[in-house]
């Protein structure tokens, strides 16, 4: 079973988690991904790869409680141990050197395009990087971007911190200075990676997204993750996660991230309410924004 080194959270809904797994590590590259569980009745959940310390074996994930998994998570201690640590899955992003390239990161999003921008950085290009989230307390991996990239542009909803806008807005702004960016790279929710296709296809920027469907197996049999393509079907998990940006059906796969939402509410109601169950106090007092 795969060693936990360490668990902490980031903020009280954001927690950071190392696990030891050496052949994993020595394998994977930037932009796959992995599917662990907790226990052995737990759910597969496949999680972004946010570091890889190929010296130590260790892997990152970083993860926001959404759910009944995301919230067990944050209960398992500093050595302890998970079920199972599957990967690495899906493809690597390309990297090539376009000369200027834009890393996009939104909310949970600005872990995976953390070792995206060291690629980038590694090809040689020169690197924007652009993370912004709802509020600085939401914040992470700043000093880690500004590790790597040229330049960084940090944003926050509510301007608490940063630019007092959306990602965006950030984006345009360095198009409309000028500044020949070769390729964009986008994660985070959803409506942000729209938003950002939409407005570098006006450029004529390439643009590729990482998509987080719905996924079971992992391997491509269960057909779970389907997206929509440039009007064909793709499997997130061999096809992906990363895709041409200004191809997504990106209505189509809102309406499939929605598909278990009352299920998910109520498996997570359940666990709440559980007194045994060990959860950290800001975790026990979870609520979904319309409630």
């Amino acid at each position: 079973m795969p060693k936990v080194i360490d668990n902490k959270p980031l903020s009280d809904f954001i927690w950071q988690m190392r696990i030891e797994v050496p052949h994993l590590v020595s394998k994977a590259r930037a932009g796959q991904f992995v599917i662990l569980r907790v226990n052995d009745t737990g759910e597969r959940v496949p999680m972004s790869i946010a570091g890889l310390d190929r010296e130590k074996g260790l892997l990152t994930v970083i993860y926001q409680v959404v759910g009944k998994t995301s919230a067990l998570m944050t209960g398992v201690p500093d050595s302890g141990e998970i079920s199972d640590c599957v990967g690495p899955l899906g493809l690597a992003s390309h990297v090539d050197n376009w000369g200027t390239a834009c890393v996009v990161g939104g909310g949970i999003g600005i872990a995976p395009i953390y070792p995206i921008a060291q690629a980038y950085k590694e090809g040689g290009n020169k690197l924007h990087t652009i993370i912004g989230a709802r509020s600085k307390d939401l914040l992470f991996y700043e000093e880690e971007h500004r590790a790597v990239a040229d330049q960084v542009h940090v944003c926050t909803d509510d301007g608490s911190y940063g630019h007092h806008g959306f990602v965006s807005d950030v984006l345009k702004k360095l198009l409309d200075d000028g500044e020949k960016i070769g390729m964009v790279m986008a994660i985070g929710p959803v409506p942000m990676m729209r938003v950002v296709a939409n407005l570098t296809r006006d450029y004529n920027v390439p643009t590729w997204v990482s998509l987080n469907p719905l996924m079971v197996d992992g391997t491509g049999m269960c057909g779970g993750c389907r997206v929509s393509v440039g009007n064909e079907t793709k499997f997130a998990c061999v096809d992906g996660p990363d895709f041409d940006g200004h191809k997504v059906d990106f209505d189509l796969l809102t309406s499939r991230l929605s598909a278990y939402r009352p299920q998910e509410r109520k498996v997570m109601k359940k666990l709440l309410e559980d007194p045994n169950c060990r959860l950290s106090k800001a975790v026990k007092a979870f609520k979904y924004p319309d409630e």
